[in-house]
C-alpha cells in the first residue's frame, strides 16, 4: 500500500479548479440517481477481523495466509451472490518468485587508503536482489552519487551523462529534483512527484544504466515514510514476476541507507552530502566519483510461486459484455521486522482488510439493488506490497478486455479516523471519471478535494496504477482531511499516529473499538460511483493532455 495521504498533512493546499468536462461521451448531466442499498457494516467488520487474525500470519503471498484469504474470499464472493469472474473459476494464477535475502553482511565502505566503515544490515541499510541467484556479493564495487538517478530525454535532464556505472554501485536521492517546489512549476511537476521519483524507478533506471548495485539514500520528507517502513518492507521475503531472464537483466543489489549513513559515507569522500544533494537538484549536475567501495553478500532462498488473484463478477443485464471494476488488494507483509513485545506477524487490519472487506460489503449491496446494465468485477488483487504484481499481471492479462472495461474505482485502507467533511482524490483533475465523484460526494454532502501532499506520488502506488498506464479510467480517492468531529488537526494527529505506529508494522491490528462510521461513508461513494458507470452508456475518458488519454483512445479505437 501506499502511505495514507492523510499522513503528515501540510498547511500547504493546492488550488485550481478540475478541468471542465466536454466529451459527448461523458453525458455527465444525464448521471442516474442511485439509491444506495444498505451496506452492511457488520460485514466490514466480520472479513476486516477475519483476515487480521494470526492465523493468516499476514497474509504474504504463496503462504498459508494466502490459502486462508483465497478460500475465505471465495466463499463470501459466491455468498454475495456473484459468479465465478475467470472462465468458470474464481482465481487467476499470478507467478511469482519469492526471494528471502538470508546472511546478510554488513555494508563494508572503504577508502583508497584500505579504511573501512561498516554499517549494519536493518538498522543501518537494507538490500537485497531480483536476480534468482543463490548468492549474491559486491565485492569493492567502485561508488558513484548520480543525484536523483534520472535519464527524462524530454526534459533534457541526464544525471548519468557522462559516466559509465557499469559494474559499480550508484548513490541515488529519493523524489524528484524539484521535490520542495511550493506549487506545480518545475521540471519534473514542482511538488507533485513523477514517475521519475518513485523507487522503482530509481532501481530500473539504474539496471539499464548497466550498475552493480543501488542504494537509495532515505530521507523520511521526500520518501514519505520514516526508517522503520523502509526496514520493515525490506528484511522480509520479496515477491517479484517471474521473468524470462531470471533477473539478469537488474541489477545484482537494491538498497537503501539511512541519511546519517549517507553523511558519513560522503565526509570519508571528502564530500558534504548537503551539498551534494543541493546540487543534484540542478540541472545539469555531473554524477560524482565518491573514491569509495562498497562490499556485501548474502544469500538468497528462491521459490517460484503462483499467487492468486480473486475474481467476482455480476453479469450486466443490458450490456454484459461493458465492465465496471472494484479492485482492492487481500496481500500484506507476511512476518516482518518484530515489535518491541516479540510480535513478527504484519496482520494488515487498515492495509488492506478493509479493502477487500469492502469488495464483498459492496457485492452484497449490488444483490440487494439488483442486477446493473453493465457487469461489474469484483477484483481482490495479490502482491501489492511488492510492486502492484497482482493488477500488472491482471491488467496485462485480463480476463475481461480493457478495451470494453469502462472504468473503476480502487479501495486500499480505509480510515479509522471518523467522517470527514471532505474526502482527498488521488490525480483529481485527470480523469472524467472527476465529474461522477462530485455527484457522488454532493449525494453525502462532502467535497472532494485534491491530495494535499502531491510529492508523495500516491497515485504510482496503489494499484489503479496498473490500470491507469494500460487506459483504463480509474477513480482512487480516501477519507477527508477536515473531520466532522476534530477538524484538521484531529485528522491530522490520527494520521500521524497511524504512519507512526501501524502502519506496515505488527500493530495494524484489528481494533473493536473502532469507529466505522467514516469507514462507512466512504463505502457509500464507492458504492455511487461504480453503480453509476454500472448504470450508464458513457465511456468517460481521460482530460485532454493527460499523459494516459492516447492509450485509452488507441483501445477503443480498435486500432
Amino acid at each position: 500500500m501506499r502511505l495514507l495521504s492523510l499522513a503528515l498533512v501540510s498547511a500547504f493546499a493546492l488550488t485550481g479548479a478540475c478541468p471542465t468536462i466536454a466529451s459527448s461521451d461523458a453525458e455527465t448531466s444525464a448521471l442516474p440517481q442511485i439509491v444506495v442499498p444498505d451496506l452492511s457494516e457488520q460485514t466490514m467488520k466480520d472479513v476486516t477481523r477475519e483476515l487480521s487474525l494470526d492465523t493468516y500470519e499476514g497474509r504474504a503471498p504463496g503462504s498459508i495466509g494466502e490459502e486462508k484469504t483465497v478460500a475465505h474470499l471465495i466463499a463470501k464472493f459466491k455468498a454475495a451472490g456473484l459468479e465465478p469472474g475467470n472462465n468458470g473459476s474464481w482465481t487467476q494464477d499470478v507467478p511469482l518468485i519469492e526471494i528471502t535475502a538470508k546472511n546478510v553482511s554488513a555494508l563494508n565502505i572503504a577508502d583508497r587508503n584500505g579504511k573501512v566503515m561498516s554499517f549494519a544490515y536493518g538498522s543501518e541499510y537494507v538490500i537485497g536482489s531480483y536476480r534468482e541467484t543463490p548468492k549474491t556479493e559486491i565485492n569493492q564495487s567502485d561508488m558513484i552519487f548520480v543525484g536523483h538517478g534520472i535519464v527524462a530525454p524530454e526534459k533534457g535532464w541526464n544525471d548519468y551523462a557522462g559516466v559509465d556505472v557499469k559494474g559499480k554501485t550508484v548513490v541515488v536521492m529519493v523524489n524528484d529534483p524539484d521535490f520542495e517546489n511550493e506549487g506545480l512549476d518545475g521540471p519534473f511537476g514542482g511538488k507533485a512527484m513523477t514517475y521519475y521519483g518513485r523507487w522503482t524507478y530509481k532501481y530500473e533506471e539504474a539496471a539499464r544504466q548497466g550498475a552493480a548495485a543501488v542504494l537509495i539514500i532515505h530521507d523520511t520528507a521526500p520518501a514519505a515514510y520514516g526508517w522503520n517502513v523502509v526496514n520493515s518492507s525490506w528484511t522480509g521475503t520479496q515477491f517479484l514476476a517471474q521473468s524470462k531472464d531470471g533477473g539478469k537483466s537488474q541489477t545484482q543489489a537494491n538498497g537503501w541507507i539511512q541519511k546519517s549513513v549517507a553523511k558519513e559515507i560522503f565526509a570519508a569522500a571528502g564530500q558534504n552530502l548537503e551539498t551534494q544533494m543541493a546540487a543534484a537538484k540542478q540541472k545539469g549536475f555531473k554524477a560524482v566519483p565518491l573514491n569509495l567501495t562498497a562490499s556485501f553478500n548474502f544469500d538468497n532462498d528462491i521459490a517460484r510461486k503462483a499467487s492468486k488473484n480473486v475474481i467476482g463478477v455480476m453479469k450486466g443485464a443490458k450490456r454484459p459484455d461493458e465492465y465496471v471494476l472494484y479492485t482492492a488488494h487481500w496481500d500484506h507483509l507476511g512476518r516482518c521486522t518484530a515489535a518491541s513485545d516479540g510480535d513478527d506477524i504484519c496482520n494488515g487490519a487498515v492495509d488492506n482488510a478493509t479493502g477487500t472487506a469492502a469488495l464483498v460489503a459492496l457485492a452484497e449491496g449490488y444483490t440487494k439493488a439488483g442486477t446493473p446494465d453493465r457487469s461489474v468485477v469484483f477484483l481482490a488483487v495479490t502482491a501489492e506490497e511488492s510492486g502492484l504484481l497482482g493488477s500488472k499481471y491482471y491488467a496485462e492479462n485480463p480476463i475481461f478486455p480493457l478495451s470494453q472495461t469502462v472504468g473503476g474505482v480502487n479501495m486500499d485502507a480505509f480510515s479509522m479516523s471518523g467522517p470527514a467533511k471532505n474526502l482527498t482524490v488521488i490525480g483529481k483533475g485527470k480523469s472524467q471519471l472527476d465529474a461522477y465523484l462530485e455527484v457522488a460526494a454532493k449525494s453525502e454532502g462532502r467535497t472532494p478535494e485534491m491530495e494535499p501532499t502531491p510529492e508523495k506520488g500516491f497515485y504510482y502506488r496503489s494499484d489503479h496504477f496498473s490500470f491507469a498506464k494500460l487506459g483504463v479510467p480509474m477513480v482512487y480517492f480516501e477519507g477527508g482531511d477536515d473531520l466532522i468531529i476534530g477538524g484538521k488537526a484531529a485528522a491530522q494527529a490520527a494520521a500521524e499516529d497511524y504512519e507512526k505506529n501501524r502502519y506496515h508494522a505488527p500493530d495494524d491490528e484489528f481494533d473493536e473499538n473502532w469507529d466505522w462510521s467514516g469507514v462507512m461513508s466512504d463505502l457509500k461513494l464507492y458504492y455511487r460511483v461504480g453503480r453509476m458507470l454500472a448504470m450508464t452508456n458513457a465511456w468517460p475518458n481521460w482530460n485532454e493532455g493527460d499523459e494516459f488519454r492516447a492509450v485509452r483512445d488507441k483501445s477503443r479505437s480498435g486500432k
